[in-house]
């Protein structure tokens, strides 16, 4: 059972952060090797845990190499570990995120990222119907309390075939729908760690359903996924 980050994955960040050069890390190797295998095991075991509640298909542990083709930073390592959990698609929609860092910068995150074309004309579409349903599930206590509010980035005014106008406008020109919760590093090397975020990601399950619901059907109500 792995149900904590070890305390060393953060020092070993750390010195990676003031050591980020191929030289040193491969001198260091098999230190990260043992850290790595430890947090894939965390991450695995939440996924299990995350199944008690959801249907998750699938755990990607990023890797540590950075990819440096387009970027003006050129260190070659990330100086975090990053994971994602899927839902099973195409039924269940969102998705799950967890990041490790030290220094109080790991945090959790869940919902749309980059919603495709179609699903975000879908999402703004119900909105743009009806958005009492949406603004009951975010506006609830038990929901702020654990995730707060809407954050990623949105168009200025109003996406095309949209008008500015419409009440739900703060809700129509999205373009992401992603929550987040910070965490200390004293949060994740604690022996809750695993059961606390378990409990987040369940409470953003009205949400998920509402979207999920949204997502499958068309603005009649039909069903869209195929028997």
């Amino acid at each position: 059972m792995h149900e904590t980050i070890p305390r060393e994955t953060f020092s070993f960040l750390n010195r990676l952060s003031e050591n980020n050069n191929r030289e040193w890390f491969t001198e260091n190797k098999k230190e990260f090797k043992e850290i790595e295998k430890e947090v894939k095991q965390f991450y695995n075991q939440l996924s299990e845990e995350l199944n008690k509640h959801d249907k998750i298909d699938k755990v990607k542990v990023f890797r540590i190499y950075r990819d440096v083709r387009f970027s003006k930073d050129k260190t070659p390592y990330k100086t975090h570990f990053g994971g994602s959990f899927h839902r099973v698609k195409p039924e269940l929609r969102g998705g799950y995120y967890l990041q490790i860092a030290p220094n109080n910068e790991s945090f959790i995150a869940t919902g749309f990222w980059e919603p495709k074309k179609e699903d975000l004309l879908r999402i703004r579409k119900e909105f743009e119907m009806d958005d009492t349903e949406i603004r009951k599930i975010i506006s609830k206590k038990s929901f702020k309390e654990v995730w707060g509010g809407f954050e990623g980035d949105e168009v200025k005014t109003a996406p095309k075939g949209f008008s500015k106008e419409h009440p739900a406008i703060d809700l129509i020109k999205k373009k992401q729908f992603i929550f987040t919760q910070k965490l200390t590093d004293k949060q994740v090397t604690s022996p809750d760690f695993m059961k606390e975020i378990g409990k987040s990601f369940k409470a953003i399950r009205p949400f998920f359903d509402y979207m999920s619901e949204v997502l499958t059907t068309d603005l009649n109500g039909v069903s869209l996924i195929e028997d």
